[in-house]
Formats: structure tokens, C-alpha cells, sequence
């Protein structure tokens, strides 16, 4: 796999991630709206997603440098 494609591949590996993360704060938010109390338990709940949403857009950047050197 080319420099190039190994590049359009992250940017589109990068989208994935954007999106869930997205969903997933909103989510907390709209929660939180509607039991301000249980804020504590969402919010770790809604980092641990954040955290496992973001590892995805980093194996993708990863993978970008490995095919980019051709390994």
C-alpha cells in the first residue's frame, strides 16, 4: 500500500472514531439533563467510552505510519 492511500485510509479511519464520540457526550449530556444525580456514574462511564473510541483513531494513525513506511 502507497504513502498516499495509507494516508486517505487514516483520514477515513478518523471518521469512525469523530462519530462515536460525538454520540457518546451527547449521550452523557442528555442523561445528565435528565438526572442531574447520576452525573458521577455517566461521566466515567461516558471517558471510558471516549477513551476506547479515541484508542481506535490511534491504531488507524498507527497503521497509517506502518503501510506509509511499507513494512
Amino acid at each position: 500500500m502507497g504513502g498516499n492511500i495509507a494516508i486517505i485510509g487514516y483520514g477515513l479511519s478518523a471518521i469512525g472514531p469523530g462519530i462515536g464520540i460525538g454520540l457518546i457526550f451527547a449521550a452523557y449530556i442528555n442523561g445528565v439533563a435528565r438526572q442531574p444525580e447520576a452525573r458521577g456514574m455517566l461521566q466515567s462511564i461516558a471517558i471510558l467510552g471516549f477513551a476506547l473510541a479515541e484508542a481506535l483513531a490511534i491504531f488507524g494513525l498507527v497503521l497509517a505510519f506502518v503501510f506509509k513506511k511499507g513494512v
